[in-house]
């Protein structure tokens, strides 16, 4: 990007083909026009909006394969000119190089010297999506081969494959649900696939069920700095994710601007960029002060994604593996986690979910409790354990009069045959309550009120 930007004088961007931010050039201009609300959407989110890139296509950019000019449109938030560079590789669109154009504008030579750094952009960029694809069954068959020699096997396997980029540490991301097939490009992963979910009763894996999930294996640059495993996960997910798709505790309002483009620019999400400690006390705090407890009624709408702890060595990815689908599962129960969960931030989630993963152990305790009949006393039960039995507060975080909460917790009592009084008893409902909701058991995701 530095290359073309010196050529032609202009600050530069690299998408994808799907409009998605790979790379940008230094921004040091004065002019305030150097940054119009596109391009500054376009780095802040990482993405354009559907919207923008069907305005852009329709100056023929998938099919060009030299510069193309595109006027200013100050209505749609271009507040400057554009030379879109198509990146190529035998032919087939691998991405967009995007400059602000202006007057006089580059030269003829100077453009087609920039077309030959594209050129050699899209061998990268193809390379690179060749490379995951081809990683696609060593990466799947280390996560799924198992203890012992097999898997022992497949690592090397994948070490080979990956060569010098094995080295150093990386991180696992689990996308779930995943519907079709990997993605044929993901911009920092060294590998992807997808992962089939487990067949009736917790049997073998079984292809194109419901709940298979994409692994995204990320090298990092240091094992103390996730941000570009983040990144991907964001990326993958789709816009508006979030509980009841609204995005996430935050969304970022529209640059000075270009509130007059409104109407074609959809409001973008800032989940993707809000560190998960941060979402977290988000949520703490949209719940009213209740611990949280306020957001338990409602599960993050659509895939989540979760992201494993860094690991030094290949041999530990399936163990990643299990710790990112873990986050996943657990940003999508509780959306004070989601939509990008850490597996090191959600908690007594991390043993819940080891419990979820298997076949679900219903105690007859609470199976009448866990019934679609019963979610309203399902998530009294939840709210008030949630609020560590401080009646006042769970009373505040359901919006009901202290001597309804006491009435229905004496109804818990009844159907459960546990005392509430006792701690024993109290981890017990507490567990199954959270267990179920890492299930997606109906009665532990009541409506929403």
């Amino acid at each position: 990007m530095d290359e073309i930007s010196e050529l032609l004088g202009a600050p530069a961007t690299l998408e994808n083909r799907d409009f998605r931010l790979i790379a940008f050039g230094a921004h040091d201009s004065d002019d305030d026009l150097a940054m119009d609300p596109v391009r500054t959407r376009s780095i802040l989110t990482r993405q354009s909006t559907a919207a923008v890139r069907s305005w852009f296509e329709g100056f023929g950019i998938a099919r060009a394969t030299g510069p193309v000019r595109i006027p200013a449109a100050p209505d749609a938030g271009v507040f400057r000119g554009r030379i879109c560079l198509p990146v190529r590789y035998r032919g087939v669109v691998q991405g967009y190089v995007w400059l602000l154009d202006q007057e006089p504008g580059p030269g003829p030579d100077a453009l087609a010297a920039a077309m030959e750094v594209a050129d050699r952009i899209g061998i990268l960029l193809a390379r690179e999506a060749k490379a995951g694809a081809d990683l696609s069954r060593e990466f799947l068959t280390v996560l799924t081969a198992g203890r012992g020699w097999p898997q022992d096997m497949a690592v090397a396997a994948l070490r080979t494959a990956l060569g010098p980029a094995a080295e150093g540490p990386h991180a696992v991301v689990c996308v779930a649900p995943w519907s079709g097939e990997a993605p044929t490009s993901v911009p920092g992963a060294a590998a992807v696939c997808v992962v089939p979910g487990r067949g009736p009763g917790g049997g073998a894996p079984s292809a194109g069920s419901a709940d298979q999930a994409l692994a995204v294996l990320v090298r990092l640059r240091s094992a103390d700095v996730l941000a570009p495993a983040e990144a991907v996960a964001a990326r993958l997910l789709p816009p508006g994710t979030g509980p009841g798709g609204g995005g996430g505790a935050r969304t970022a309002a529209a640059p000075a601007g270009a509130r007059t483009a409104a109407a074609a620019h959809a409001t973008v999400s800032a989940a993707a960029r809000t560190p998960a400690a941060e979402r977290g006390a988000q949520g703490a705090r949209a719940a009213g002060g209740a611990g949280g407890a306020g957001a338990s009624s409602a599960a993050v709408s659509g895939p989540a994604a979760g992201i494993a702890e860094p690991v030094a060595g290949l041999a530990r990815l399936a163990e990643g593996w299990e710790q990112a689908a873990a986050a996943a599962r657990a940003a999508a129960a509780q959306p004070r986690f989601g939509p990008v969960a850490r597996w090191s931030q959600i908690g007594p989630y991390r043993m819940l979910s080891a419990l979820a993963a298997a076949e679900p152990v219903e105690d007859p305790a609470v199976h009448a409790l866990l019934s679609p009949a019963h979610a309203e006393l399902a998530r009294t039960a939840e709210v008030f354990l949630d609020c560590a039995g401080q009646a006042g507060r769970a009373a505040a975080a359901l919006g009901v009069h202290r001597q309804t909460l006491y009435y229905r917790l004496s109804r818990v009592e009844q159907l459960t045959g546990l005392d509430l009084d006792e701690g024993e008893d109290r981890l017990l409902l507490h567990m199954a309550l959270k267990t179920a909701r890492l299930h997606g058991d109906r009665a532990a995701r009541p409506p929403r009120r």
